[in-house]
C-alpha cells in the first residue's frame, strides 16, 4: 500500500486554515489529518513538500460546456470528456459535471451514455451529467437554439433520469415543465435547477415546492426583480432553502449584484461555475456551436447576435475574484467552489471537505493563489 504525506502546506480543515497538519493519503482517501511532530525536519521519501502553499478541497464545478477545445454537445463521447476534464484539472477543478445545452433526443442519448461509460473507465474528475434544457423558456433562451425546446414526455423524463452511476443535474423553466413532471425527475434523484425561465415569482414557487433545489447562473436568463414583480431573481433570493450558482467572471453579473446575492442567501447557498467553453485550456479562442463560429475576445465570449454564449472562465479564477470582489475570504471562496457544490450534489459526505474518510481530491495554491498541483483521488 502506497502511502502520500502533505507536508507544511496551509490547509483547510473544517472552518480555518492549519498550517501545523500533514494529510496522510492511502487508496485514494484521507485516512488522517495529523499534527506536524517536527515541522521543521526535512521531507523525507514518500512525502510531498507543499512550502507553505494553501491545500484546499479540490474544486467541484456543476457547469461544464467545454474545455481543452472540446465542446461537448459537439462530442458526446468518453473521449471528449476526458478531454474537458483534463483541461479544467490545470485549473484546480477535480470534479465536474459535463454540461449539454439543449439539443435533440439522440444526442442526449449519446451524451448520458458517454458520461455512463467515463465514469466505468474511471476518467478522473467525471462526477455525472448536467443537462441545461432543452426544457426552457424561449423568452430567455440565451445562445441556447429554440428549435430544440419542447416539454418532456414519459420517454424523456426516463432519458434524462437513466444516469446510474454518477450525479444528474436537469436546468429547466418551471413554466415550461409540469409540476408532476417536476416532482417526477425529483423522485428519481435528479436535482432539478430553475434557469433559462420567464417565470412569474408565483410559479418559481410551485417549482420550488414541486422540487427544484436551485438556480442556474443566477441573474441570467432568468426574469428579474423589480419592485413589483419580484420574477425569478426575487424567488431564489428569496427562497432559504435553495443554492444559487453564480458567474464570477465580472461579464455575466456585476461584482454588486453577486454581493447582493450573498447578502440575501443563507450561509453556503452560494456556489461558484463557470459555464465554461472549449477555450479554457485550450490555445484557440473559437469554436463551434449550433453550426455558429464563436470567437472570445478578451475573455468574453459571445455570439453573433451579442448574447453570451458561456465563458472563457476558470474554477481558479472565479475563486481570486470571489477573493478580490465578493468581500469573501479564501476559506469561503474555496467553500463556494467545493464544499457548496458537493452539498448540491449529494456528495458531500466524502467529497468538498479535508477531512479523515474523504476522497482525496484536493488542489494546492500559491501565494498568488495560482494552482500548483491537483489529486484526483490522490493521484
Amino acid at each position: 500500500m502506497t502511502t502520500t504525506v502533505l507536508r507544511h502546506g496551509r490547509v483547510l480543515a473544517g472552518a480555518q486554515f492549519r498550517d501545523d497538519l500533514t494529510v496522510v493519503i492511502e487508496q485514494g482517501r484521507i485516512v488522517a489529518l495529523e499534527r506536524d511532530p517536527d515541522p521543521e525536519a526535512p521531507v523525507r521519501a514518500g512525502q510531498v513538500d507543499l512550502a507553505g502553499g494553501w491545500l484546499l478541497p479540490g474544486f467541484i464545478d456543476a457547469q461544464v460546456n467545454g474545455g481543452g477545445g472540446v465542446l461537448f454537445n459537439n462530442a458526446p463521447t468518453v473521449e471528449g470528456i476526458a478531454a474537458i476534464a483534463a483541461a479544467h484539472r490545470r485549473f484546480g477543478t477535480t470534479g465536474l459535471l459535463p454540461t449539454l445545452i439543449s439539443d435533440q433526443p439522440a444526442v442526449m442519448a449519446r451524451a448520458i451514455d458517454a458520461v455512463r461509460r467515463a465514469i466505468e473507465q474511471g476518467v478522473p474528475g467525471v462526477l455525472g451529467i448536467h443537462l441545461e434544457g432543452p426544457y426552457i423558456a424561449p423568452a430567455r433562451k440565451g445562445t441556447h437554439d429554440a428549435a430544440t425546446f419542447r416539454v418532456p414526455g414519459a420517454d424523456e423524463l426516463a432519458l434524462a433520469s437513466s444516469l446510474d452511476n454518477g450525479v444528474t443535474l436537469l436546468t429547466l423553466a418551471p413554466e415550461r415543465v409540469p409540476l408532476e413532471s417536476i416532482r417526477t425527475l425529483a423522485d428519481r434523484g435528479v436535482v432539478v435547477a430553475a434557469g433559462h425561465t420567464a417565470a412569474t415569482y408565483e410559479e418559481i414557487r410551485a417549482g420550488l415546492d414541486a422540487g427544484v433545489r436551485a438556480f442556474t447562473h443566477l441573474y441570467n436568463a432568468m426574469s428579474p426583480l423589480t419592485g413589483r414583480e419580484p420574477g425569478t431573481v426575487g424567488a431564489a433570493l428569496d427562497d432559504a432553502h435553495s443554492w444559487v450558482g453564480i458567474i464570477a467572471d465580472g461579464v455575466h453579473v456585476h461584482p454588486a449584484s453577486l454581493r447582493l446575492a450573498l447578502a440575501a442567501k443563507p450561509a453556503g447557498k452560494v456556489f461558484l461555475v463557470t459555464d465554461a467553453m472549449p477555450p479554457v485550456g485550450a490555445q484557440d479562442p473559437s469554436y463551434v456551436l449550433y453550426g455558429e463560429t464563436i470567437t472570445a475576445v478578451d475573455g468574453v465570449v459571445r455570439n453573433a447576435a451579442g448574447a453570451l454564449a458561456g465563458s472563457a472562465l476558470d474554477m481558479a479564477s472565479a475563486v481570486r475574484n470571489a477573493v478580490s470582489w465578493l468581500g469573501v475570504d479564501l476559506a469561503e471562496a474555496a467553500r463556494m467552489a467545493s464544499t457548496y457544490p458537493a452539498q448540491l450534489l449529494g456528495l458531500d459526505e466524502f467529497r468538498g471537505h479535508i477531512a479523515e474518510g474523504c476522497i482525496a481530491d484536493l488542489v494546492l495554491l500559491d501565494t498568488h493563489l495560482q494552482v500548483q498541483r491537483t489529486w484526483i483521488a490522490g493521484l
